[in-house]
């Protein structure tokens, strides 16, 4: 029997929101819950028609349904879960996808003393509050439905702070430039919202975890490749592909036992 054929990982007929959805990553966990036989809701602040378009051909495929939402407004979540459950059916999965962070010729990449607060804001309401409030909706019903697996994708920089001396290259062209702290702070915040979810939710028979990725290769330029798989163990980057076995498993069966836990996919980064 075929990994895609054992049921202990099956998603077959499984209803899975991704927040994110139409992002790098969002896209690559819709893509390959599709290939498993999962329906898939993409919940993404483009357009749907603009969605609809990063999956290519696929985007008409009949078990993959498009909102835009704004996922730190919970009306807008609230709308757009009627429609996927009207649509589709009450999910038993969610991944947390949506996040996102300063442009890195923005003001922001500068000292931590003026980092600006508005932006700071900003990216906690997405990358926070966003997650609690599809948390709220979606795990709400699966909890009613007694049953469902929440993925929270963390990073790296959440677990760990980020290693400034990856961007002296860019401070020896003479550029200021620090990775900023928004970020980082959001992602950490996630591993404490999954374990509150997890015991509030475990006789509900809803499982909540953190995936934490670490660098996904993505055309970034030479001089940070090279300061960067320097310092992974495995001395590179991961493919977006990578984390594909850790979605299957948290989203089924195979991890029926696990909850409030944090599933690091680093390449060793974490590990010294």
């Amino acid at each position: 029997m075929s990994a895609g054929q054992d049921p202990l990982f099956s998603l077959a007929d499984r209803v899975v929101v991704v927040t994110g959805g139409a992002g790098m990553l969002g896209r690559q966990f819709a893509k390959t819950l599709l290939a498993r036989g999962a329906k898939v809701a993409v919940f993404d602040a483009a357009s749907v028609e603009q969605a609809r378009k990063n999956f290519g051909e696929q985007g008409s495929d009949a078990a993959l349904h498009f909102e835009q939402v704004d996922v730190a407004d919970r009306a807008s979540v609230v709308a757009a879960f009627a429609r996927t459950e009207a649509a589709l059916g009450t999910p038993t999965g969610l991944i947390n996808a949506a996040a996102i962070d300063a442009p890195s010729d923005s003001p922001a990449t500068g000292p931590f003393e003026t980092y600006p607060v508005d932006l700071f804001d900003r990216i906690m309401a997405v990358n926070v509050k966003g997650v609690m409030l599809c948390c709220q909706v979606i795990g709400a019903a699966m909890a009613k439905a007694g049953r469902g697996s929440i993925v929270n994708i963390a990073s790296i920089y959440g677990l760990v702070s980020p290693d400034q001396s990856l961007y002296d290259y860019r401070r020896a062209r003479g550029e200021v430039f620090f990775k900023p702290v928004a970020y980082s702070a959001s992602k950490s915040a996630l591993y404490n919202l999954t374990r509150y979810l997890a015991t509030y939710w475990s006789r509900a028979g809803v499982r909540v975890n953190t995936l934490t990725p670490g660098g996904i290769f993505a055309g970034q330029d030479d001089d940070f490749l090279a300061g960067y798989t320097r310092r992974v163990p495995m001395g590179r980057m991961a493919r977006q592909d990578e984390l594909d076995g850790a979605i299957v498993f948290l989203l089924s069966d195979a991890s029926s036992y696990m909850t409030g836990a944090n599933l690091v996919i680093d390449g060793g980064w974490t590990a010294w």
